[in-house]
């Protein structure tokens, strides 16, 4: 496994974790992961299973959260977005030429994006496993994106929707657009914008105790 990036600190644990107005929100569908893929393309999609008839993988990579904190060596199983993009999207879909960013949404109403180029890496997953285990609510449950080269926040979890835009139209993330990089790369520390990441680090590193306490708290509530 390969050494922390610029800034991170590993823990051993993996807490649920993310904006603290999503503590309290939770998907409505857990059992099927179903997918809309809308935006600049001919044919708009509603999928009931996403994954049916993929062939799918498992990969063992780190996870950065933008706050500083890393979980290393998590085993993701689920299907390559450059696999779902290419027998999915564009032969059924069939997206405009000029669409080449991806909003991505979640069910509990989390947006960012990232350039589509970025999510046709190898190592992007759309997942509904970890550590050989359907994914849990806590983590994403019935389908997350995966982007290990990139900071947790564009790791949606709870995907729900795809939708291809142009660049310059870009899309509302869900905190401060500061908070939002367009890339979010870990190795060139892309922890937001108009601030070096290497400052965005002592900004965001002190609110790791309380907000996994928040959303394990709201976690607890939630099973009881």
């Amino acid at each position: 496994m390969s050494h922390l990036p610029p800034g991170q600190r590993e823990r051993a644990d993996f807490p649920r974790f993310g904006l603290t107005q999503f503590a309290r929100r939770f998907p409505a569908e857990t059992a099927r992961a179903s997918l809309e893929v809308v935006g600049e393309v001919e044919h708009e999609l509603r999928l009931s299973d996403a994954l049916s008839g993929l062939p799918r993988v498992e990969q063992t990579s780190d996870f950065h959260c933008v706050t500083t904190w890393s979980r290393k060596g998590l085993v993701w199983g689920g299907v390559r977005f450059a696999d779902f993009y290419e027998s999915v999207v564009v032969p059924q879909a069939r997206p405009k030429a000029h669409a080449t960013l991806v909003a991505l949404r979640a069910q509990d109403g989390a947006r960012t994006g990232l350039l589509l180029a970025d999510l046709l890496a190898p190592t992007v997953l759309l997942a509904d496993t970890l550590d050989g285990e359907p994914l849990t609510v806590d983590h994403g449950a019935p389908l997350r994106l995966v982007a290990p080269a990139h900071y947790g926040y564009k790791s949606v979890k709870y995907l729900s929707r795809i939708e291809l835009t142009r660049e310059e139209r870009g899309y509302r993330a869900s905190g401060f657009s500061f908070m939002d990089h367009p890339r979010a790369r870990v190795a060139l520390e892309e922890r937001g914008r108009g601030a070096p990441g290497w400052l965005l680090r002592y900004l965001y590193r002190p609110l790791i105790t309380s907000t996994v306490a928040r959303f394990a708290k709201a976690t607890r509530e939630r099973m009881r």
